[in-house]
């Protein structure tokens, strides 16, 4: 009886000492394990943040401008919200967002130019995050090129040396056309450096103002000739000054005008240019002194296409002269499919679809909307679409696939009293259609040998000479007129 009793009391005894053992491993266990989640917590290590990029909205978007954000810091976004408007080469696009989140930091404010493809704008935040507590991810810096050298050099022994060695010199570009942007080649020139060992970083093998800097940097030091002091004269000579300029002659280098202030004479202001503007200079310039251009022209009798449009426009059917023109172009082309075609670097491609660029003035350029799958289409339905997507290239609202793609232009400066002219071709497209105004002339009519007047339109087709010869545009003009002159005849191709 008194051992149960002392081996009850024993068990007794080593139970509690059993449980306040386990008290202290609990206590200790929970306490790295509060260490542990306040360690790995947001409010510790920060919120990993959803990059928003600079995107490319155009195939020939290099960078763009942020003109207004539609979305506040610490707004909800959901995955095809609308995040900002930005301007691309070509029109004002809103960027969609394609992620769920919180948009957390905006790095690129309203008005942002010239702001690089890839660039971080902005930042956002997974749902349920805190967006004030998120990481600002650093920008990308290259590494220069130039520090590894020197960190090897400093850590290596100094060893004494006669002259040091110049730079090895740069590797020349593989022959073939060289393509420079104006501030490149001033610079080239100006230093006396060789394009040709310049390394092209920009779209097409473009030599850049960056790669000529990039250039002159590692270009080794011109020798100087050391100068031996002459013998000191008696009595310096001195030189003449220079003859002040006559008035009112410009002078070589016209100096800036001072804001605010009255221009002198010669004097000048600089004018930002756009990126609509300089996309445009750029495709000019690659247009004319790339494609081979070919003209040919040809007077159309629009008395029938007027005597229509009266017609319709008692119905009610309001149409303009330039939706039947379009309409012609198309169905054409459906007829002489040797015409629809574009050139790549490869050679010609045959189109299957008819898309006909249509150029639109705006305050910002010049703009050519598409009108898809023009050939079967109707006159009227023409019309809606033309005068829908004049308004939308008016107020940049145009999307991608609104001005992408066409295979055939016209350009019509008709109603501005242009009596003929010659267009740009739009590249990669072979042709564009310069239309000029209709006026009345009197001919010789050789079935009666009577006079009698005509309205008559002069079209005038550039065309690319590598895709389509004098032949063929002979034959395409041709066709065209009889399509605009006998109007029924579109609506039996």
């Amino acid at each position: 009886m008194a051992a149960s009793l002392r081996l009850g009391r024993q068990g007794i005894l080593f139970g509690l000492k059993l449980s306040k053992f386990n008290k202290c491993l609990w206590a200790k266990h929970s306490w790295q394990e509060h260490t542990r989640h306040f360690i790995q917590s947001p409010c510790f290590l920060g919120v990993t943040p959803l990059k928003v990029q600079m995107p490319a909205l155009s195939p020939t978007m290099e960078e763009g401008n942020i003109v207004k954000w539609l979305k506040k810091e610490g707004e909800a976004v959901a995955a095809g919200d609308a995040l900002c408007e930005i301007e691309t080469d070509k029109a004002v696009v809103t960027m969609e967002s394609n992620d769920d989140g919180v948009l957390a930091k905006i790095l690129m404010e309203e008005g942002s130019r010239n702001v690089r493809l890839g660039t971080l704008i902005a930042v956002m935040v997974e749902e349920g995050h805190d967006w004030k507590q998120v990481e600002i991810p650093p920008p990308d810096v290259v590494a220069p090129s130039a520090a590894s050298p020197a960190t090897h050099e400093a850590t290596a022994p100094v060893v004494p040396s006669a002259a040091p060695s110049p730079p090895p010199p740069p590797k020349p570009a593989p022959s073939g056309l060289l393509r420079l942007s104006p501030a490149a080649r001033h610079i080239l020139d100006t230093h006396g450096l060789d394009p040709k060992l310049a390394t092209p970083t920009g779209p097409r093998g473009l030599i850049t103002k960056e790669d000529a800097l990039n250039l002159l940097k590692i270009s080794p030091v011109p020798k100087t000739t050391p100068v031996i002091a002459a013998p000191a004269t008696p009595s310096p000579v001195p030189t003449p000054t220079a003859m002040p300029p006559p008035p009112g002659s410009r002078p070589n280098i016209p100096p800036l005008s001072v804001p605010g202030k009255p221009g002198a004479p010669g004097t000048f202001t600089e004018i930002p240019a756009s990126n609509v503007r300089r996309v445009i200079a750029q495709r000019l310039t690659q247009s004319k002194t790339t494609i081979p251009h070919a003209y040919a022209s040809v007077d159309c009798d629009m008395a029938a296409v007027i005597q229509l449009r009266k017609d319709l426009a008692k119905e009610q059917i309001k149409v303009s002269v330039n939706d039947f023109i379009i309409k012609a172009a198309a169905v054409t082309l459906k007829e002489i499919p040797e015409v629809n075609v574009t050139w790549s670097g490869d050679g010609p491609r045959a189109l299957d679809s008819i898309h006909i660029s249509i150029a639109v003035a705006t305050d910002k350029g010049l703009i050519t909307p598409i009108i898809k799958d023009a050939a079967n289409k109707g006159v009227q339905e023409i019309s809606t679409n033309a005068k829908a997507l004049a308004q939308k290239a008016r107020d940049g609202k145009l999307l991608p696939e609104e001005y992408q793609g066409g295979s055939f232009s016209i350009s019509n400066l008709g109603m501005f009293g242009i009596s003929g002219f010659s267009a740009v071709i739009n590249p990669p497209q072979a042709c564009i259609l310069a239309i000029g105004t209709s006026r009345t002339e009197l001919r010789l009519c050789e079935d009666d040998q009577t006079l009698r007047s005509q309205q008559l339109m002069t079209v005038t087709m550039s065309s690319d000479g590598r895709l389509v010869d004098d032949e063929l545009a002979s034959r395409f003009l041709d066709k065209f007129r009889a399509n605009l002159e006998q109007p029924q005849r579109m609506a039996l191709a």
